[in-house]
């Protein structure tokens, strides 16, 4: 379907259209990022987007760092 670039760059989309929802796409409605971003997004639209963003690049690119370079012994 689509590779991981193309997946993070539509979420990134996403995000600055409507924060939550890129968001929702990248950890699901459950977690504490959505709903964190959701309540950035009603208390201003600014901050919601920023958070969004941080939360798709930033967060996911940790843990993919953490899988590649973590030893396997």
């Amino acid at each position: 379907m689509c590779t991981g670039n193309t997946a993070r760059c539509l979420e990134i989309l996403l995000a600055l259209l409507l924060p939550p929802l890129g968001v929702f796409f990248r950890k699901g409605c459950c977690s504490l990022e959505f709903w964190i971003c959701l309540l950035l997004t009603v208390l201003g639209y600014i901050p919601g987007m920023i958070y969004a963003v941080w939360v798709i690049v930033k967060v996911d690119s940790d843990r993919e760092s953490r899988d590649i370079y973590e030893p396997l012994a």
